[in-house]
């Protein structure tokens, strides 16, 4: 059984950076994609950042420049760096890992930015 663990949200002033995690555990197998998807209370899940198995990245417009996505093959890990955070920023995110054949979602992790 796999099991996606996220850690790393908090509560930050405009400005601040924020380290999110997300760690894979249990048996996993052929990894095409790993990504963060953010929701706001009232808002549709919108995605935020992929990161291929050969390191191609793409990110929303509204974080290019201040998130970086990276991962950690051999400890099937994904990361996202958050700097220069805004309001708007604040949501609950979920990490997903797909493969050929399965997709996980992480249990989310909440991320409130201050004025």
């Amino acid at each position: 059984q796999v099991q996606l663990v996220e850690s790393g949200g908090g509560l930050v002033q405009a400005g601040g950076s924020l380290r999110l995690s997300c760690a894979a555990s249990g048996t996993i197998f052929s990894i095409n994609l790993m990504a963060w998807y953010r929701q706001a209370p009232g808002k549709q899940r919108e995605f935020v950042a992929a990161i291929t198995s050969s390191g191609t990245t793409n990110y929303a417009d509204s974080v290019k420049g201040r998130f970086t996505i990276s991962r950690d093959n051999a400890k099937n890990t994904v990361y996202l760096q958050m700097n220069s955070l805004k309001p708007e920023d604040t949501a609950v995110y979920y990490c997903k890992v797909v493969g050929t054949a399965y997709i996980y979602w992480g249990q989310g992790t909440q991320v409130t930015v201050s004025s």
